[in-house]
């Protein structure tokens, strides 16, 4: 899993989201209300929710455009459970969250990098590959 990931009250605006996820090289916030994490706002919700209709960054909020949280898991959660979460709710991004805060988040790219470590332990691929 990724740490350190960055959330974003709710009533931030679009315009305001996309800037810090720029400063900080990222492709995806966690949305709160009250610091409680109710949803992620992602590039793709930048292109199909704001783009796409031709709303303007400024005037919009985070919360009007993320998608819910639909499903988590928790630190001691495993790989393979978490996978089938993420392959259930047909999602790219799945939070880890222990009492009541996100500590973390798995990535497709997150799944990535592991599965290409348990190929190169398992001698599959070569390093260069």
């Amino acid at each position: 899993m990724t740490k350190g990931v960055i959330a974003i009250d709710e009533d931030v605006t679009a315009l305001d989201a996309a800037r810090m996820m720029t400063e900080k090289g990222i492709s995806s916030l966690i949305v709160e209300k009250d610091h409680v994490p109710i949803g992620i706002i992602s590039e793709r919700d930048f292109v199909k929710k704001i783009c796409v209709k031709d709303i303007l960054p400024s005037s919009i909020k985070v919360g009007t455009i993320m998608s819910k949280i639909q499903t988590y898991a928790s630190p001691d959660t495993t790989v393979d459970v978490a996978v089938q979460r993420m392959v259930n709710h047909k999602i790219r991004r799945l939070p880890i969250i222990s009492d009541g805060k996100v500590v973390g988040i798995i990535t497709v790219t997150d799944l990535a990098k592991h599965l290409r470590t348990i190929l190169l332990i398992e001698s599959i691929l070569s390093p260069e590959g």
